[in-house]
């Protein structure tokens, strides 16, 4: 898609034609009366503003039974109101939870709704409210961040609480989208009747959507930007349980920048045999016992390790919060990886081969550019993702990873998170390598994960460092003749610096796991591209017991059985 990209020292002249530049310089407006009047008598006045408007606009259809069941439109803005007050060396910023506002005193609580229509009154006045609230609450912050260094000795080292950025004016055209309701209306109901024919499952349904996302973002440092973003999302899930009444889940999610990327037909139908088949076979698997040893994590496995092991560990923020492990911490220029292992954040990759990737953007959502970041260099880390929050140890400069939900305040997180290595085998080697250090080690298995659902980690220094995966396919590969056997009811769990450290090789086949992040921010799209890992050690607990009895009665909507005929 291509852009109007203007230097920052170029005065912003909205096209009155575009209702997209008219709320961007309403916004302006507000922004340029904020700053010139904010003050509380005898206090400071902000020393930084930015308004942004996030309008989503999502198309759905959802079908179970070979029926429709969700079938809507809907649109939905939010505002966020960044105020400042101090300055770029010591501003209110702080734990949220430390710098609680006492709204409630007040008996009212703005809103973060943005107008539907394009009224600019309406938008001014609804920033106008939220831009006073937000102010009294920084101002409160800021009295109290500086009230708390009475008692903490000076510390030279400590970084500025805001970077200085070179704000960015840039519009993006409108984008264009198709979403063929008619057509997916017809896909989703025959889709899902075909699971009709499968009485296992006890319950299936399918989801497709379009999510298009407009933002205007405008700063008192002079930037102003009109960006748009369009992912398009297919979910099919199923469910079935065990004969032991272990809960079975299984599903594919396919994602894409273009309509056309998501399966459709007879390539859909391939897909969701083998989801059926995977199901089936789970049934009839046996359980696994808790287990510790080597094992090969596919790459969607490998890449939900390397989201929750290190790229979560990585993010800025999170080295300056007293109340995180800050695992990484004052690690720069240390190895904190196997030597022929890199990992890179890179928001400006489009895509990985014909795979388009769920992290891309050209702009964060504090204004500043997206850039590929090493974070780690040949085992070695070499910088964290960073926000406009600066980090003790680092450059005091964004790289373009302040990222949020609509309605929420940016932090530093991942986009697209991409594991790069110089130790790459093929798949045979790869499993030759896994049997051998299952003899090495004397255990009569090893295994493959090659699958998984998601996973997620805690990073809070009161709690154990630690994350936790749920694999959705694992097999036993025996030691003695390399026989795989599908196994059921573990999930990973391990320690950070632990497991990343007993990564011995890697494939030489890259793929994509893309997704949504769930953080502190909200929930934002996110991709990881790596390579399968052999791992020396991993740990697999057993899945919480989570069993109940099928269906007493077989579903009505279900074929029947085919009586043979005489």
């Amino acid at each position: 898609m291509l852009s109007l990209l203007l230097a920052a020292a170029v005065v912003f002249n909205p096209d009155p034609k575009d209702p997209r530049q008219r709320q961007l310089a309403a916004m302006a407006d507000e922004l340029q009366r904020a700053h010139k009047s904010l003050q509380l008598r005898g206090h400071e006045a902000p020393h930084f503003l930015s308004y942004a408007v996030r309008g989503i606009e999502t198309q759905e259809i959802g079908a179970k039974y070979g029926a429709v069941f969700v079938d809507r439109r809907r649109r939905d803005k939010r505002l966020q109101v960044d105020v400042r007050v101090g300055t770029y060396q010591l501003d209110n910023t702080g734990s949220p939870e430390v710098f609680e506002f006492e709204a409630a005193e007040s008996g009212y609580t703005a809103g973060r709704e943005a107008p539907l229509d394009d009224d600019p009154a309406a938008l001014r006045n609804s920033l106008w409210l939220l831009t006073d609230e937000t102010y009294k609450k920084a101002l409160s912050a800021f009295l109290k961040k500086k009230g708390k260094q009475v008692y903490r000795p000076d510390d030279p080292e400590t970084p500025p609480s805001f970077s200085r950025e070179e704000p960015q004016v840039a519009v993006d055209p409108p984008a264009t989208f198709s979403f063929d309701r008619t057509r997916w209306n017809r896909e989703l109901r025959e889709q899902t009747q075909r699971l009709g024919a499968h009485p296992e499952l006890f319950d299936s349904h399918m989801r497709v959507s379009v999510d298009h996302e407009e933002r205007e973002f405008a700063s008192t440092e002079g930037a102003r930007l009109v960006t748009e973003r369009v992912i398009y999302a297919l979910h099919a899930q199923a469910w079935a349980r065990a004969p032991d009444g272990m809960l079975l889940e299984d599903s594919r999610d396919f994602y894409g920048a273009t309509e056309s990327e998501l399966p459709r037909g007879v390539e859909l139908s391939k897909r969701i045999d083998v989801m059926v088949e995977e199901l089936l076979a789970l049934q009839k698997a046996p359980v696994l016992d808790p287990y510790t040893g080597p094992a090969l994590l596919e790459p969607e496995a490998a890449g939900v390790l390397f989201h929750e092991a290190v790229g979560h560990r990585l993010e800025g923020e999170r080295q300056n919060d007293d109340k995180d492990g800050r695992t990484f911490k004052g690690q720069v220029d240390k190895p904190i990886l196997p030597f022929f292992l890199s990992v890179i954040d890179d928001p400006t990759e489009r895509a990985s081969g014909a795979v388009s990737l769920n992290g891309y953007y050209r702009f964060d959502d504090q204004g500043v550019p997206g850039q590929k970041t090493v974070l780690v260099d040949k085992g070695v880390l070499k910088t964290f993702l960073m926000s406009r929050a600066p980090v003790q140890g680092v450059p005091p400069h964004s790289n373009g990873h302040g990222r949020s939900a609509p309605g929420r305040d940016p932090v530093a997180r991942m986009s697209n998170l991409i594991v790069e290595s110089s130790k790459a085998m093929s798949w045979p080697k790869l499993k030759e390598a896994l049997i051998a250090e299952a003899k090495r080690q004397e255990k009569p298995f090893g295994l493959i994960i090659r699958d998984v659902t998601g996973g997620n980690t805690d990073t809070s220094g009161y709690a154990y460092q630690a994350f936790k995966g749920q694999p959705r396919l694992v097999y036993k590969v025996d030691a003695t003749t390399g026989a795989e056997t599908l196994v059921r009811g573990v999930e990973i769990v391990g320690t950070p610096l632990l497991s990343i450290n007993k990564i011995i090789a890697t494939g030489d086949e890259r793929r994509v796991f893309n997704g949504y992040c769930g953080a502190e921010s909200g929930y934002v799209p996110v991709s990881t591209v790596a390579p399968t890992i052999l791992v020396s050690e991993i740990e697999l607990q057993r899945t919480r017991k989570d069993t109940g009895r099928p269906p007493v009665l077989p579903s009505p909507w279900a074929k029947p059985p085919v009586s043979a005929t005489r």
